[in-house]
Formats: C-alpha cells, sequence, structure tokens
C-alpha cells in the first residue's frame, strides 16, 4: 500500500523492452535508503517489484498489462518520475490508501493560475466518473490529491506550494497524459452496493422494464 505522498523525484535512465516485457533503470537517493530486491516502488502512482539495485541505478520490472494499462511505456531517459516506497505499518497516513494498481490513463487539458495557486484540469475515462466527487481524493500519477470538481468526463484539482515543488506535476504541459488511480473506500463501496441491488433484483434491465 502507497499514501500518495511522493518521496523523491527521480529521473529515468532507461527503458529496456525485451518482447512484451520491459526493465526500467531509475537514479533516485532518497528512496534507496532500505530498499530490498523484490520491494514495491511507487512510480508515477505504478507499484513496481525492485529487480535489482546496482550503486548508479535501481532496476524496476514491467509487465505487458502495466505497459498496455499506464504511461509508463512512453518514459524516455531523463524523464522525472514520482517515487514512493511501500507504507510500513508504523507510518504516517499523510495522504489516503492507494493500491498503485492503475485504474485509467488521463489528459491535462487546462492548467489556471501562477505562483501559488493553480489549478489543474484532466479528463478521464468515462466509467471512473462515479468514484470521483468535489473534495474526495483522486490519485495523479501517484500524487495525492483532493478533487476541486468533477464532471462528465473530467475533474480539476488545486495545487499547493508544496507539491508543486515536490512532484512532477509543476512541469506537466497540456496534452500531457497521467496516470490515475481513483479512491480505494470509493470503488469497494461502489461494488459492495452494486452486489446488494443485484441480490435485491435492483437491475439494470429492471429498472429498464420500470421505466428508468
Amino acid at each position: 500500500m502507497f499514501t500518495g505522498i511522493i518521496e523523491e523525484v527521480g529521473t529515468v535512465l532507461a527503458l529496456r523492452r525485451d518482447g512484451n516485457v520491459a526493465r526500467l533503470a531509475l537514479r533516485a537517493s532518497r528512496v534507496r535508503d532500505d530498499l530490498r530486491i523484490g520491494d514495491s516502488l511507487a512510480t508515477n502512482g505504478v507499484c513496481l517489484t525492485v529487480e535489482s539495485i546496482e550503486p548508479a541505478q535501481i532496476w524496476l520490472s514491467m509487465m505487458p498489462e502495466t505497459l498496455l494499462r499506464t504511461t509508463l511505456g512512453r518514459l524516455h531517459p531523463g524523464t522525472s518520475v514520482n517515487l514512493e516506497r511501500a507504507l510500513p505499518l508504523n507510518g504516517r497516513l499523510g495522504g489516503h490508501l492507494l493500491a498503485g494498481h492503475v485504474d485509467g490513463v488521463g489528459e491535462l487539458t487546462h492548467i489556471a493560475g501562477v505562483g501559488e495557486e493553480r489549478v489543474l484540469t484532466f479528463t478521464m475515462p468515462r466509467d471512473l466518473t462515479r468514484f470521483v466527487a468535489p473534495q474526495g481524493s483522486i490519485a495523479v500519477d501517484g500524487i495525492s490529491l483532493t478533487v476541486v470538481d468533477a464532471e462528465t468526463e473530467s475533474f480539476s484539482v488545486s495545487l499547493i506550494r508544496h507539491t508543486q515543488g515536490a512532484t512532477t506535476l509543476n512541469h506537466r504541459v497540456a496534452g500531457d497524459r497521467v496516470n490515475l488511480e481513483v479512491d480505494l473506500i470509493a470503488r469497494y463501496l461502489h461494488r459492495l452496493l452494486m452486489a446488494r441491488d443485484t441480490e435485491a433484483g435492483l437491475t439494470e434491465s429492471r429498472l429498464r422494464a420500470l421505466g428508468y
């Protein structure tokens, strides 16, 4: 599990593909502390497994599903990425609970404000709309953020000064694609409600028959 509080902005050194599988090399310093082979490291919000730790770089492995469902396949040497180690049991939950499993890819469409006041608007897949609400939480490239507004296919977030300086979002421009993970509680609550309604006989076909 992760919290969406970015520990360090690392740098991509290499992205090597072997068929559908890929290996990612990163330069980082802070997250190297107590990091071991087999540990999880959230990279732009994607939970990756540490494959090897070398003096100058950390190697992470990526499976075909990761390349298909996230933006990591677009990384290239020199790209900055948000990094966070897994949450220890005695750690502080400064953001919100994240699994590092990307729900969809969004696109930055608008940036408003300057300096300490910046509001970013992103598109999102329509099927994620039900999980996003004003004042709720969402992770953008692994960053825990509070939703300002939520529309049918878009949402906006406000960046405080610290977030601008401690993550990659301050360098994003319109058209950039980002990894999105919705709130875990919202996702499972929706699943439970769907199961309850189905058990009670309230299905989509039943609603249509009733004229809804």
